[in-house]
């Protein structure tokens, strides 16, 4: 009964634990990473052969983006997820797919000039369609059997339509465990979806801690702080770009930009118009204008009672082609653009970027978390110049981040969901943030009694003892001090841990029969030789 972290291990992308259990290979999560933490996206840490189920939490590509790669490379079980999670990932895997392939080709019509081997894609279009094939359509709060001793049911996250927490039933040899994988847990009063619901009990969880480390803005009336940017940036005749996540915030925003409709409340350009620019986004917003039962708030209900649809509006446009999205540069127009990627690092988003952040007149207002590396987190941080497109370009435009509207719970919200439990855990194994913020949020929970612990990449853990059996990778073992902004290969990283090991052995070896040292020596030596290149 063992649990290993392959991802989202002091880092915030990248979500992927491996549970064993009577012979049994689960994954929870199997997800793409993102900005920093992107190291070796093309080679999975295990045999994809020997996974005999996929548990998906929710639709976001940090946590889904690699199971084509996972399918490509021999998985054939099945994929749990909710229904709403089915439906998103139908559409997100696609796109990211259509994304591998594009890179891929850039990259090629690039490098066949430097003379450089050709670029091959992540996975393909076929590989992406080829893991629809496996998913397995699930509801909340229902319990299933997906192998002896080895029970599943999914519990409401209010992250995203769709998210849940993974409650699993483990029994092995007689032993009995329960372990519970958050996900990623919601933001309370998010518009459309539920509040997160609570968990009463459990032996082991392993939970985010995406912001461990600080609170949101206290609640505001967010609605009216998006029309005043609006009015103010319309009136003095630019554009406001919203950088967001195709699914889920786009759709958030959507619902508030009906509410400042409904409520008369942008005056200066009281038609306005707003775009959204990503053909993901498009497909999205089809499947939270579709059938929400068992998703939706009250609130949300009783908008679509009084036949109204939540997130449609007069004056909404939704861009389609790639010469539709550039008209909306060439267009003098003040408008609202909302496209993605949410964090600025691929898409349609960049190109909006480009024509907009050296304008002083225009905004940019950031409404989701901005991981290190990525060129929103740059943005936020105050960069005064960014390249886009091999151009250097000024930024004038005025920068804005509505810290509160989070899809993540903050410090306190991860706690309340924490004390929920009865008592509490055996283990918190904290993942899913950035390291200082892991090792953060582990000093808050020893303060408040739980025993905590931020587990390295392909740390290992005996769930039956309650005892670590292999510590993993250091974290500073994949950042070599001597260049910080440079990752190394997960398997270097393995390779500099193993000389180390082996350099303990020799130490281990004093004292030891000359005869025995030297052929030791010379084994070492053989192996040096054979790979100095």
């Amino acid at each position: 009964m063992k649990l290993t972290f392959y991802g989202a291990a002091r880092e915030v992308t990248g979500s992927c634990h491996c549970l064993e259990v009577n012979g049994k290979k689960i994954l929870i999560d199997c997800g793409l990473q993102q900005g920093q933490d992107e190291k070796e996206n093309q080679q999975l840490p295990f045999h994809a052969s020997l996974i005999d189920y996929v548990i998906l939490t929710h639709a976001h590509i940090d946590h889904s983006g690699r199971l084509p790669l996972l399918v490509k490379d021999g998985f054939e079980g099945k994929i749990y997820a909710t229904g709403a999670t089915c439906d998103l990932i139908s559409i997100m895997l696609r796109d990211s797919a259509h994304i591998q392939e594009m890179d891929a080709k850039w990259a090629n019509q690039k490098g066949r000039r430097a003379g450089k081997e050709p670029a091959v894609p992540l996975y393909t279009m076929l590989d992406a369609e080829d893991t629809l094939e496996y998913l397995v359509r699930c509801q909340y709060n229902q319990p299933i059997d997906i192998a002896p001793g080895i029970r599943l049911m999914f519990t409401d996250a209010g992250h995203l339509l769709g998210s849940a927490y993974a409650q699993l039933w483990l029994e092995e040899d007689g032993i009995k465990k329960k372990i519970v994988f958050s996900g990623d847990i919601g933001n309370k009063s998010q518009p459309i979806i539920r509040d997160p619901q609570v968990v009463k009990d459990a032996d082991y969880v392993v939970m985010e801690s995406t912001y461990g480390d600080r609170l949101h803005e206290p609640y505001r009336d967010y609605t009216k702080d998006l029309a005043n940017i609006i009015n103010d940036t319309l009136a003095g005749g630019g554009n406001v770009v919203i950088p967001s996540f195709a699914v889920g915030r786009t759709q958030e925003l959507l619902y508030f930009l009906r509410e400042i409709k409904e409520q008369h409340l942008v005056t200066s350009v009281s038609d306005f118009l707003v775009y959204v620019d990503s053909p993901l986004a498009s497909e999205a917003t089809k499947i939270y204008d579709g059938d929400l039962t068992g998703y939706a708030d009250e609130e949300t209900i009783q908008v679509i009672k009084k036949g109204f649809q939540p997130i449609r509006f007069p004056g909404l446009r939704i861009t389609q082609t790639t010469e539709e999205s550039k008209m909306l540069n060439e267009d003098p127009t003040p408008k609202v653009i909302i496209s993605s990627s949410g964090m600025c690092e691929a898409g349609r988003i960049r190109h909006h970027l480009k024509h907009n952040l050296w304008r002083p007149e225009c905004s940019v207002i950031f409404v989701g978390f901005q991981a290190m590396g990525t060129l929103g987190r740059s943005l936020l941080d105050g960069a005064k110049r960014i390249k886009l497109f091999s151009e250097e370009i000024s930024v004038k435009a005025h920068i804005y981040n509505f810290r509160g509207l989070s899809a993540h719970a903050d410090r306190d919200g991860l706690l309340w969901w924490l004390q929920n439990f009865t008592q509490k855990p055996e283990q918190v194994f904290v993942v899913h943030g950035e390291n200082d913020t892991c090792l953060n949020f582990v000093k808050t929970l020893a303060e408040e009694g739980y025993a905590a612990y931020a587990p390295n990449f392909e740390a290992i853990y005996d769930l039956a003892s309650g005892s670590i059996l292999d510590e993993g990778i250091e974290y500073e073992k994949l950042r070599p001090k001597t260049d910080r902004n440079k990752n190394v290969s997960y398997a270097y990283a393995r390779l500099l841990q193993a000389v180390e090991q082996l350099q303990e052995v020799a130490r281990h070896n004093e004292g030891g029969a000359n005869k025995d040292l030297a052929k030791f020596a010379d084994q070492i030596l053989a192996l040096a030789q054979k790979w100095d290149r």
